[in-house]
């Protein structure tokens, strides 16, 4: 057997005492599905109302200050067309991602009585979660602002006020991208504007004064080409996760320790709801829906108490402080 470091010790259980299950709450009757999911933290709330302040001025500026005054019909048709209809989706995505339940573990199911239905036999461990008193599938991880354990949690997000997680991953997505659609729009936009006034009067060129034309204009390419970088870096990174199938927080936890990766179609596929179609971009229509862990699912099986103890991450226990339930003969 392998030696175990003495400070591991305080994540075994051989006693239930240890959690106290009996102030484990049993957890309340599942509600109806797609029941709406909000977390109430204020730096969430306040970063997801900037979110929305930010799309309406660039809303406002594309259509007050470039479209509208413009003499082209067209150009002002379509691109207003364009414009709007991705602000749309992105603002739809967004609400979509902060109003759906991520995968939260069912709360208050660590209860003496349940670990004891799930008649676990010599080698089965259960994880525990001490912060939620919930018994923790695996790829779930505690989030501490929405104070729930979350299947295949890859991060909180305070910009949806919401981890993203196993059934809110594509929203996120889907936000990002069309967040750098309308950056990238709008950037364009604002160059072919400048290169028109520049060319014609500025006082026929916008409605308003030429001072505040260009300060409305600056501030636009200022957010735009902020914003198109860091949703283009957070798309290709969320990308780069279904594919591999790994979440951010397992490709930190495992930090420079080779991983053979498992992604497949298939993880794609289930992300943004089956088979390629329009709806992978349509915020509205859900992915595939997982199906919902069984009590085998909560049971792992350890071959020692060693390899149970090499299950636990080192950089996780400053984070999360699993506890285990160990069956040993």
């Amino acid at each position: 057997m392998m030696l175990i470091p003495t400070h591991h010790f305080r994540n075994i259980e051989r006693k239930p005492e240890y959690l106290q299950p009996e102030k484990c709450v049993p957890p309340p009757y599942p509600g109806p599905v797609g029941t709406m999911w909000f977390i109430r933290d204020g730096c969430g709330i306040a970063c997801a109302i900037v979110t929305w302040f930010l799309v309406l001025y660039a809303e406002f500026v594309v259509l007050f200050v470039m479209l509208i005054p413009s003499r082209d019909y067209v150009y002002s048709i379509i691109n207003g067309i364009v414009f709007n209809l991705l602000a749309f989706l992105a603002l739809a995505s967004h609400c979509r991602a902060m109003l759906t339940d991520p995968g939260a573990v069912p709360k208050g199911n660590a209860t003496k009585e349940f670990i004891e239905s799930l008649q676990l036999k010599p080698g089965q461990v259960v994880y525990k979660c001490p912060k939620c008193c919930s018994i923790k599938p695996d790829r779930a991880h505690h989030c501490s602002v929405c104070k729930r354990c979350i299947r295949k949690m890859d991060h909180h997000c305070p910009w949806v006020n919401n981890c993203v997680g196993e059934n809110n991953q594509k929203y996120f997505v889907l936000f990002t991208m069309y967040i750098a659609l309308i950056s990238l729009h709008a950037l364009i936009m604002v160059g072919f504007h400048f290169l028109h006034c520049f060319e014609e009067d500025w006082t026929k060129c916008s409605s308003f004064s030429p001072p505040t034309t260009v300060i409305l204009l600056i501030l636009l390419c200022f957010e735009g080409l902020l914003f198109l970088i860091f949703t283009s870096v957070m798309f290709g990174t969320q990308v780069h996760s279904i594919c591999t199938d790994e979440t951010g927080i397992e490709r930190l936890q495992r930090k420079n320790q080779p991983r053979e990766h498992t992604g497949s179609w298939q993880s794609v596929k289930e992300t943004f709801g089956g088979d390629f179609s329009l709806n992978w971009f349509n915020p509205f229509s859900r992915p595939c829906q997982p199906e919902i862990p069984s009590d085998k699912d909560l049971v792992r099986q350890v071959t020692s108490l060693s390899d149970t103890e090499t299950t636990e991450d080192p950089s996780e226990e400053t984070k999360e402080e699993d506890c285990v339930e160990v069956i040993d003969e």
